[in-house]
Formats: C-alpha cells, structure tokens, sequence
C-alpha cells in the first residue's frame, strides 16, 4: 500500500517539528554543553559522532550524536567489538538517551522528524524487503513506536511491524502519544540494549517470504 499523506503530515508535522527541535535546542543548550564537556574529558576527540544515514525516500544525510564509544583496536589495528568500547561513562549517556540530543539539529534542518522510523544503517537498505523498504516513505524520527514498544529488546520483525504502522497511522494524537510514552520509556530506561549485544544485532536481511506481517 503506497503511503498516502492525511492533512496533518502535509501542513503541521513538519513546521511543528521545526517549532519543537528550536525550542529543545534552546531549553536543553546548557545540558548538552556540558555533556559535549564531559565527553572531551572522558572519551576526547571528536566529542560528535557523525555518520551517513539513509532518510526521507533512502536519501542519506549526516547524523549527530554525542560520542559514547573509545577507538580502542586490536594488535591488527581493527576496532574491538562495540563492548569492548563502550565504557561506563558511554553507557550512562545511551541509558539517559542525552547521546541522541545532537540529533535536535537534524530535525531542525529537516533530515528528520520527532516522530518516525529511528534511521538506520546505509548498508542495510539492500537488505530489506519491500515492505521493510517502506520505512523510508516518511522522514525518520527521533523516537518512533518501537522505541515505545521495547527499543532494543525487541526483534527486528517487530521493529519493522512497528515502523511500518506507523508509516499507515501518522495523526497529531499519535505522535503526541509516542513523545509522552517515549519520555517514560527513558526515565524507566527500558530496552536500551539487546540481549547479549552492546545495543542492537546487525540485521542481515531476509527473504521476502519470511517477512511477518502485521
């Protein structure tokens, strides 16, 4: 089903995205200004980590984030596994959710909304299915109703169960919904890693026919 924009997403989600991403920058500057200190002193340069993730139609854009992990290798010079690298101090910045703050400036620019699909790997997008693939119909968001629905303790199925809905039932109410839910999840700070994995197993892709559905 091609995804079909109701007046909401066409006239109000993304200047209210806009209004929401100034106001946080605004409100949450002090915050994030001495957590960018904090992660020079504790994990040093660079303090954001940036990387290409893929938005609105696979278009890929540059993603910020506070940096969590260390650049420690091994004796062949590759990087130790993402345990390996992520110290206490980095932990407690995934479980506050504060290493997502940067992300405020990619909704503002317009790379991404509050409320959508979390943008993922490039490398992944060969992976996916079509109705997988259909997560990239609306812009990505900072949280989105996986991340309200166990974030990363759950499968990937159920992550693109959850994305895909949401891509067929955008409404004001809705994304308003999964903000407040979102807030509880992360003072609860629930789902932040898989079971066994630093945060989340790569997805290795599928075949068609063993996509579930809804």
């Amino acid at each position: 089903m091609a995804h079909r924009k109701g007046f909401y997403e066409k006239y109000i989600k993304r200047p209210q995205d806009f209004l929401c991403a100034s106001l946080a920058l605004v409100v949450l500057s002090p915050v994030m200004m001495v957590t960018a200190i904090l992660v020079k002193r504790k994990l040093g340069s660079p303090v954001l980590f940036t990387q290409d993730r893929p938005g609105l139609n696979g278009k890929t854009f540059k993603l910020y984030k506070f940096r969590t992990m260390t650049d420690d290798r091994d004796v062949d010079g590759n990087l130790l596994p993402d345990a390996d690298r992520l110290p206490p101090f980095g932990q407690k910045l995934r479980s506050t959710s504060l290493d997502e703050l940067p992300e405020l400036v990619n909704i503002w620019k317009g790379d991404m909304s509050v409320v959508g699909p979390r943008p993922l790997l490039v490398r992944y997008l060969s992976r996916y299915n079509a109705r997988q693939a259909r997560r990239h119909e609306v812009r990505p968001g900072f949280t989105g109703l996986a991340q309200v629905h166990g974030r990363n303790a759950i499968s990937w199925d159920e992550k693109f169960n959850w994305d895909i809905r949401y891509v067929d039932h955008i409404t004001f109410l809705g994304d308003w919904k999964i903000i407040f839910s979102t807030i509880a999840t992360v003072l609860k700070r629930e789902g932040i890693s898989a079971v066994n994995d630093a945060t989340m197993p790569e997805f290795m892709g599928n075949d068609e026919t063993t996509a579930t559905e809804e």
